[in-house]
């Protein structure tokens, strides 16, 4: 797969590499008031976004302005109510990130820290749930790009829904690359971005909301710009505009994101893909004597952690430099306790790709070739 308009490729878990076509999908300039971008374009996506996200009635999605993180905040700020609690599950910078989230809005919460590598325990969730009935919202990260982990959403779902709770789902970097159907697993908020997995570019998130609680959130918000539910209502009156100014380039990306999406066989396609890309890295990665920073059983096909070499002369600048200049940008590592890191493997990047970065990477690795002068001259 040939990247060449590209000055190299991204291996992180976004922005990514995007298509070409994609890319050019943002050399027409659009007006927000027009027919043709809100009911073509704006209201086209809301109505793929949801599809993609479930095949049962009673969803409807709205677009967000800003970072993924600014949808996640929209989300707590508008879906809580004063009277609400929120459970955090968090094993992760991303779930520490909704916390501090909630922490600054002032909504009640509960942070349940569970460190950087373990999976919630279901029996101690049901318990919390259970002994703490004033709880009524739970969040979680889907795929915790901290470390790679994908947690247990199917099981989690069904104990916060046994429960009662209203579950909202961070989906940043596995939506549209993980087949999903949030209404099938009773997720009430499903939150994710435009430079993901569905392969557009960064400036918009966007909530897929059942419908009916999205309705009840009404004056509930803690922000004026970040109103989930006044953007929502604005949408749905306007026939897709936007409150404020709309990231029109990067809607328009977007809309030619979702066709290539389609275009390759939907969700479980694109699936298969970063699952191929993720099992090639690792198996190529463990060859050259790399370490998985967690077990494969917890492993998602979107972004792997690697333990950094044990060698007293690695350097990861240096290593990074090297794939950069051989035309590969990796992550650095973003766990406390550990030294790693991070490469991701979706967007616009194929098997192909993948083998071509493992030969980068045996050829950057300067680091065992200077062990092996040290020992001669010792």
């Amino acid at each position: 797969m040939a990247h060449s308009d590209n000055q190299y490729l991204l291996l992180t878990p976004g922005p990514l590499t995007t298509s070409r076509t994609v890319r050019k999908a943002m050399l027409k300039d659009w007006c927000t008031w027009d027919d043709e971008y809100n009911l073509g374009v704006v209201q086209h996506i809301r109505q793929q976004l949801v599809q993609l996200a479930t095949c049962h009635d009673g969803y409807t999605s709205v677009l967000m302005q800003g970072s993924g993180t600014a949808s996640v905040e929209a989300t707590l700020g508008t879906v809580i109510p004063a009277d609400g609690r929120l459970l955090v599950i968090n094993n992760g910078a991303y779930g520490a990130r909704i916390a501090q989230i909630a922490q600054v809005l002032n909504i009640p919460h509960l942070n349940w820290d569970l460190g950087e590598v373990s999976q919630p325990d279901l029996d101690a969730l049901s318990q919390l749930l259970t002994e703490q009935p004033e709880i009524t919202h739970v969040a979680m990260v889907h795929c915790e790009t901290t470390t790679g982990m994908l947690n247990p959403l199917e099981a989690v779902a069904q104990r916060v829904k046994a429960a009662g709770k209203v579950m909202i789902l961070d989906a940043m970097s596995s939506f549209g690359g993980m087949p999903m159907d949030m209404g099938e697993l009773g997720i009430d908020f499903l939150i994710s971005s435009a430079n993901k997995c569905i392969q557009g570019v960064p400036g918009f998130g966007f909530v897929i909301a059942r419908r009916a609680l999205l309705e009840s959130c009404k004056g509930q918000a803690r922000s004026l710009s970040l109103d989930l539910y006044d953007q929502w209502h604005c949408m749905e009156a306007n026939h897709g505009k936007w409150r404020f100014t709309s990231p029109t380039h990067t809607v328009r990306a977007f809309a030619q994101a979702l066709t290539e999406l389609a275009g390759e066989g939907g969700v479980s396609a694109r699936y298969q893909r970063y699952h191929t890309n993720q099992t090639t890295l690792v198996k190529g990665m463990q060859k050259l004597g790399f370490d998985c920073l967690l077990d494969e059983t917890l492993h998602s096909p979107i972004i792997t952690s690697f333990y950094s070499p044990s060698s007293p002369s690695y350097n990861f600048k240096r290593f990074y430099d090297s794939l950069k200049a051989r035309g590969f940008v990796i992550y650095p590592g973003k766990v406390s306790d550990a030294d790693c890191f991070r490469i991701g493997n979706i967007g616009d990047v194929h098997p192909a790709d993948i083998e071509r970065l493992l030969t980068a990477i045996e050829a950057s690795m300067y680091w065992t070739a200077e062990t092996a002068e040290a020992g001669e001259k010792a």
